[in-house]
């Protein structure tokens, strides 16, 4: 009959290793977490703890040891001490050895995330090597220079190791940011499509939430996709789908979009935003106010024909002979005019034209006197063109405008902008297209180029009926596009200051609309309890609106007002950040580096635009350490 006994297996079981076996036998234990006796006169170790296995060992290899060193005597416990001694300095410095292995790993990530935040090639990562050895070179002096200096050099930093690196640093970011987006309870997303410096068309998501951990709004990029064939509302479509799966977002969870209102986004029946809604009928969308502020300045056949002229005198006077342009720079700083050159009016930047008109008024006269002394037939068409009173009448009134529109233009950029802080700029100038409307008739308090000009022709009476019908046409654009917008006034007006709301049932109503998860009746109800909380009132006076919603209002007291006020501010306003990104992508792909991988290209605009900053301690643990070869 077989036996059912278990084999025994001595290795599993708890034995203590003795201290006494140090002096009797020259062994210690190595380490606690993985115990094996060493022999500190050979260094090898025996399988287990046993009295039987170290004994053998010390007897069968070092018999000679024990006639030198005779048990009980003097001169053996100093040399054990001695060699434990040895054997502590050496296990310390090994320790020492891989700390700065670790502290050169972090130090080559920390080198590749600010190449990355400025934007710069892996490349220069041996650039910052060769200037930190410099530097050590010139501040130290002896062993403390050589020192410094040879750890410089253990640091990893070839232009390889920098990829590497970013790679690493962009995928730690990244993590982070879906660990936020995982806690969301609505996201939002900007879209836009721009092409880099090699015509490849890159698709630009970013999202934004709000982050309850922080109490705060984060804005990121979601994520950038090459698109190398066409760019058609089905492929946006599919890029953007594949992008909200590899990051585990459920589309219901995205409450706005919002895009520059190309037909590949916006088309009825193709383009991108349609087809987000068949998934997610409650999707709010619209098209981004900045670029909407810009389409409602259409020009015109009149205007747009001078201003085309002007560009084309700049051209000519600037990019038609650099021998002209050279001339040109020498004249204007001879003459001591206010600009000493032109600028180049560029469609694609949103405050170019503003900027060129009026640079070019400011040197109009002494641009006529360079004209006047060119002799071909171009400059004397220009200068023809210079001289004619109701043309030149037409660029200090584009001047003007132009310069009322840049500065509304400049308040609806920048990040963090919460969507009523545009549409409450949107609809002051509203109100102030109808003063300028006005002032046309008037005093020209608001057209001081226009003002200058008619005063010295004497034409300041033909001016309201010369420009009028333009401002009532730039006052009709501005009505017909933003008139209808999704979101209603009173809930903007709501987010903005709830005390100001005085028609509660429309505000519930608007509400209502916008999100048809909100009660109405619940609505109107906590608005009230919340205008009738004094204290809520007088902090409001101290605060921001964000602050306002997010770290004073209790949840559990105003649970449905406060979600529509998250709601509401999770949304974006414009595609800034998208146009913003897409100029950090021109920096980063510029025509010295048009070689960098897609792969590359989105990492390092991540590290660019990202508000997280990595954790190199963490990532510094995760991978194997290694000094500069």
């Amino acid at each position: 009959m077989a036996s059912t006994s278990k084999k025994r297996k001595v290795d599993s079981e708890n034995r203590d290793f003795k201290d006494e076996w140090t002096e009797k036998y020259c062994f210690i234990l190595m380490n606690v977490a993985n115990p094996k006796p060493m022999c500190l006169i050979c260094n090898e170790t025996v399988a287990l703890i046993k009295s039987s296995n170290v004994k053998r060992h010390y007897e069968t290899k070092h018999k000679s040891f024990e006639q030198n060193y005779p048990q009980n005597s003097e001169i053996r416990k100093k040399k054990i001490a001695s060699l434990t001694a040895s054997y502590q300095a050496s296990t310390k410095r090994l320790v020492s050895s891989m700390s700065q292995q670790e502290k050169t790993t972090e130090s080559s990530l920390r080198v590749a995330w600010i190449l990355g935040r400025h934007k710069k090639p892996f490349s220069d990562a041996e650039i910052v090597k060769e200037c930190m050895v410099e530097v050590v070179d010139a501040m130290f002096e002896g062993k403390q220079k050589e020192e410094f200096q040879g750890k410089i050099k253990q640091i990893p930093l070839s232009d390889s190791t920098a990829a590497r690196r970013t790679e690493i640093i962009s995928e730690d970011l990244l993590s982070q940011l879906e660990v936020k987006m995982k806690k969301a309870d609505c996201i939002s997303l900007a879209v836009d499509e721009s092409c880099d410096a090699t015509d490849n068309a890159q698709l630009m998501v970013f999202v934004r939430f709000y982050d309850d951990t922080q109490k705060d709004f984060c804005e990121d990029l979601l994520g950038m996709t090459a698109l190398h064939a066409h760019t058609k509302g089905e492929d946006l479509y599919g890029a953007i789908t594949e992008m909200l799966k590899k990051r585990d977002i459920n589309l219901n969870s995205v409450i706005s979009v919002v895009t520059d209102g190309a037909p590949a986004m916006v088309g009825k029946e193709k383009g991108l935003v349609p087809r987000l809604k068949v998934l997610n009928p409650s999707l709010i969308s619209y098209h981004c106010i900045i670029h909407q502020s810009i389409l409602c300045a259409n020009l015109g056949e009149k205007y747009a024909n001078v201003m085309e002229n002007v560009m084309k005198l700049i051209n000519f006077l600037r990019a038609s002979s650099a021998l002209q342009h050279r001339l040109l720079k020498e004249f204007l700083t001879d003459v001591n005019a206010a600009f000493s050159d032109l600028l180049v009016h560029n469609n694609v930047r949103w405050l170019s034209k503003g900027r060129v008109l009026e640079r070019f008024w400011s040197i109009r006269k002494e641009l006529e006197k360079f004209l006047a002394e060119q002799k071909t037939e171009k400059a004397k068409a220009f200068l023809t063109f210079m001289s004619n009173k109701d043309k030149i009448e037409i660029v200090a009134f584009l001047a003007d405008i132009t310069s009322h529109l840049n500065a509304l233009n400049i308040k609806l950029q920048g990040k963090n902008q919460t969507i009523f802080d545009l549409v409450e700029a949107v609809r002051a100038f509203q109100k102030k297209l109808e003063v300028f409307q006005s002032d046309l008739k008037e005093n020209l308090l608001h057209f001081p180029k226009l003002d200058e000009y008619s005063r010295q022709e004497n034409t300041k009476e033909s001016v309201f009926s010369n420009h009028g019908d333009f401002m009532q046409g730039l006052i009709d654009n501005f009505k017909s596009r933003f008139q209808d917008f999704t979101i209603g006034q009173e809930v903007l007006l709501c987010i903005k200051n709830p005390y100001l709301v005085k028609n509660i049932g429309r505000f519930a109503t608007e509400a209502h609309h916008a999100f048809t998860w909100a009660n109405s009746a619940t609505l109107q109800m906590e608005l009230i309890d919340l205008q009738e909380d004094a204290v809520l009132k007088v902090q409001l006076n101290d605060c921001d609106p964000v602050f306002f919603w997010t770290k004073l209002v209790i949840p559990a007291k105003y649970p449905l007002i406060q979600k529509i006020a998250i709601h509401v501010l999770t949304m974006f306003g414009s595609t800034y950040t998208c146009e913003s990104a897409f100029s950090t992508m021109n920096l980063v792909k510029n025509r010295y580096r048009t070689q960098i991988t897609d792969e590359h290209l989105h990492q390092c605009v991540r590290m660019a635009v990202t508000p997280f900053v990595p954790n190199f301690k963490g990532l510094v643990k995760e991978k194997k350490c290694q000094f500069s070869h």
